[in-house]
């Protein structure tokens, strides 16, 4: 080696998409595909229902396992790139083997899930399109909800089954690993298991926000369940028994639940009893918001609580249309979240494109008229 090569720069493997379908060691299918970003970065979805973000060297050992490469010639090419000893290389290789192996094996897990794997921070990478798109199919709501809790003048039509699955296609085509189905209610829309067998027939992982109470029935969460929705954001109303009894039914489900709970005056009274509930029902992962930001020195008590109980909390979920920023949670009043237009996007019944929902005064476009570099601006500042 001359010594002007250890000062080279580890140029990234070739930008792209890779696919792989195979079975694992105790004979289970599955499917990969993996995103390689113009920085060697990646994105590998395992299964179109799990997204691991991988730095580098990670996705390297993931373009390997695609490959089929044998454990020692991966590890002689690698520790040839980045200079590092052979052994070590295979170790790690191996390692990520074995870390995929138990993902594949693995039911009920996170849609966004790292496993310990060195990685890069998400919002950090360098995006050529957002990770995750967030589709209101409606703005429709159940009868007896309150109609402000959905900007039901916003739009004047909802799109087709056929202008949706357009829009699921230029996502996927454009490198848009995960789909949620939010609202209004989502379940009002009669072609919603249509559209989840839309993005598992792409391989999008696809999720769904939803108050839960139409999956209550049996026969409806296996259709959408079979159908390949990967993972549930449950709105609970914790007042409501038919809420609770809803969650009860989901749970033992095959599917990764986020229970969301909007913190109101009452629901601050009951949160720890709220809490406790949730933890005996084996819910994993909570979503909040405030209905008063008056409210938000509450997220703290709460906070504290949801941890002793092992229930960790996400903050970049979408969340039920209210008139407060849904989304700030950790951040000041107004303050638009780090990852809106960049690591997520917001699509309206009518195909118009916000960077983050209840951002209104901020379209960046139309998904069905509008080109692709005019809707995604990853570099530009949203204030």
């Amino acid at each position: 080696m001359k010594l002007s090569d250890l000062f080279k720069k580890t140029e990234p493997l070739p930008e792209g998409l890779l696919h792989k379908q195979a079975e694992s060691q105790d004979k289970k299918p599955y499917r990969v595909h993996l995103r390689l970003r113009k920085d060697g970065s990646g994105i590998f979805i395992v299964n179109a229902s799990t997204v691991l973000h991988l730095n580098p060297t990670a996705a390297e050992y993931a373009y390997h396992f695609i490959k089929g490469t044998e454990p020692q010639e991966a590890a002689k090419q690698v520790a040839s790139r980045y200079r590092v000893q052979r052994k070590d290389a295979l170790e790690d290789y191996q390692n990520f083997l074995d870390r995929i192996e138990t993902l594949v094996s693995e039911v009920d897990v996170d849609p966004v899930s790292y496993l310990d794997f060195e990685r890069v921070a998400p919002h950090s990478a360098e995006l050529t399109a957002p990770l995750r798109l967030d589709c209101a199919l409606t703005y429709r709501l159940p009868e007896g909800t309150h109609a402000e809790y959905a900007p039901v003048k916003r739009v004047d039509r909802e799109l087709t089954t056929e202008e949706w699955q357009s829009i699921l296609d230029k996502a996927w085509l454009k490198g848009v690993p995960h789909v949620t189905f939010t609202g209004g209610e989502p379940t009002l829309r009669e072609d919603l298991p249509k559209l989840i067998a839309h993005t598992e027939k792409n391989g999008q992982v696809c999720g769904l926000l939803t108050n839960g109470l139409k999956l209550a029935d049996k026969e409806y969460r296996q259709l959408l369940l079979q159908t390949g929705l990967d993972h549930l954001l449950f709105l609970l109303q914790p007042q409501s028994e038919e809420s609770w009894h809803a969650l009860e039914a989901i749970m033992p489900e095959d599917i990764f639940v986020t229970v969301h709970l909007t913190l109101d005056e009452q629901t601050a009274k009951d949160i720890d009893a709220i809490l406790e509930r949730l933890a005996a029902l084996d819910v994993t992962s909570l979503s909040v918001s405030v209905a008063d930001v008056s409210l938000k020195y509450e997220l703290n008590d709460l906070m504290q609580k949801a941890a002793d109980l092992d229930l960790a909390l996400a903050f970049d979920l979408p969340v039920p249309y209210s008139a407060q920023n849904p989304v700030a949670m950790e951040t000041e009043e107004d303050e638009t979240p780090s990852g809106a237009g960049k690591a997520w996007l917001y699509v309206e019944p009518d195909g118009d494109v916000l960077p983050t929902q209840g951002m209104a005064d901020h379209v960046l476009g139309n998904f069905l008229r509008d080109d692709w570099e005019k809707i995604y601006h990853p570099e530009s500042e949203i204030s």
